[in-house]
């Protein structure tokens, strides 16, 4: 069963792979393109809680989200956010950075942040149609 932090980011719809206990997922609201989110599904609350077998099944995770996300977007730069106030189970908000703007699906994606920090306000809401195509198009490039 996912957890709540899950569910709110779009799980299943948002899917875009899931290894051992983490999900990848498409971050509905977009602070430049290819914006994940990446939930741990262990019943944990803090970072120092996780199992051994979720942080030695992080590496390659996290290695494949760069190597899709490299791929697709291009990034220059990508930040791991972790920001558990408002939603407490473990997750990282991965945001792939760029000095200039992104296309898809006749939308620009430009990072409101750079050179700064990310600015997950200045976000672009996908409609649903949006975020099953790029969901796609990321799931498609997985390999894990």
């Amino acid at each position: 069963m996912p957890n709540a932090t899950a569910r709110k980011f779009g799980y299943p719809e948002t899917l875009v792979a899931e290894h051992g206990p983490w999900l990848v997922l498409l971050r509905p609201k977009q602070p430049t393109l290819g914006s994940l989110v990446l939930v741990c599904s262990e019943p944990v609350q803090a970072f120092g809680e996780l199992s051994a077998q979720a942080f030695a099944s992080l590496q390659p995770v996290i290695a494949e989200v760069e190597r899709v996300l490299k791929a697709e977007v291009q990034y220059e730069r990508i930040n791991y956010l972790m920001l558990m106030m408002v939603d407490p189970d473990v997750h990282f908000h991965v945001i792939p950075r760029s000095g200039s703007a992104r296309e898809f699906d006749g939308l620009s994606f430009v990072d409101a942040g750079w050179p700064g920090a990310p600015r997950l306000d200045a976000a672009v809401d996908l409609s649903a149609a949006q975020q099953q195509a790029l969901t796609a198009r990321l799931r498609e490039r997985w390999s894990l």
